[in-house]
């Protein structure tokens, strides 16, 4: 992670520095986004496009992204990541540098651009089969989560209780119903059915998430959008996360129970081989 972006200058990481006066650094006033790359292919880049425009646009911070495709085929071009199987770009727009207020800062404040690119390695196909074990976490984060907003703390804690309880995810659940992990969306697979909460405002609108519905319908899955109460999710016959970091990964325990049988089921195997067909590129 040599070359990074910030505020349209490409420099060594080393010398990328921000004001302590920046919002985002003083109170989470921004946005991100993380974007795949499959042996130097950009993944979607109009999806996660639009979904930084949308965050952008319900924040009110005035950033015009035209230049944001350049930006990410040449950090990675920077960083020689052109020939590994998987990279991502993390970009992230804050509201600019400005005295702390609670209040938007004048306007024509600059936004505070920042991004960099870097390697992703998938864990190894023994390692993916064997699957993954969840627990069930409350969720505490804001009512707007379908903003990637830089406040994650919520997140954070989440996931610090699944290391704590070694295990590899938190499942969130709000008034019992499960929504999603800690940085990832999840699956059930109820009675042959692919189930999943619906794009609300209450989970992220993954892009992954989007790509993993349409390889089911594809594959001619019966999908359903609705939302899944925890009691149906500890009985589901297979769990499975999905994120641009996550791709596709199953969860075989929940709350030290098996899963279904406690394998890795068909629908997980038969999406992840069409996942990995489908970024592989011609």
């Amino acid at each position: 992670m040599n070359t990074v972006y910030l505020n349209g200058e490409y420099l060594p990481k080393d010398r990328a520095t921000i004001s302590v006066d920046d919002r985002g650094f003083l109170l989470s006033d921004g946005i991100y986004e993380v974007t795949p790359a499959y042996r130097g292919r950009l993944f979607r880049h109009d999806q996660h496009m639009r979904r930084l425009q949308k965050g952008l646009d319900e924040l009110r911070i005035e950033y015009d992204p035209t230049d944001l495709p350049e930006m990410h085929t040449r950090l990675i071009t920077a960083n020689e990541l052109n020939a590994v199987d998987v990279a991502i770009v993390y970009l992230q727009i804050t509201r600019g540098v400005a005295p702390r207020t609670h209040h938007f800062p004048p306007k024509g404040t600059p936004p505070t651009v920042y991004a960099f690119a870097q390697a992703y390695v998938r864990p190894e196909t023994d390692r993916w089969t064997l699957g993954y074990e969840a627990i069930t976490v409350p969720d505490r984060r804001w009512g707007r989560v379908d903003i990637k907003a830089i406040g994650l703390l919520p997140n954070v804690l989440a996931q610090q209780a699944a290391v704590d309880a070694g295990v590899e995810d938190a499942l969130l659940v709000k008034e019992g119903v499960a929504l999603e992990g800690s940085h990832a969306n999840v699956f059930a697979v109820l009675d042959g059915v692919v189930t999943t909460h619906p794009a609300t405002e209450q989970i992220l609108h993954g892009v992954s998430r989007q790509y993993v519905i349409e390889l089911a319908r594809d594959l001619g899955m019966v999908v359903e959008e609705r939302p899944v109460r925890v009691e149906e999710i500890r009985g589901a016959d297979e769990i499975f996360f999905t994120g641009t970091t996550t791709e596709i990964r199953p969860t075989v325990r929940l709350d030290d129970q098996p899963v279904g049988d406690g394998n890795v089921g068909p629908v997980a195997r038969a999406l992840y081989e069409a996942f990995l067909a489908g970024t592989s590129g011609p």
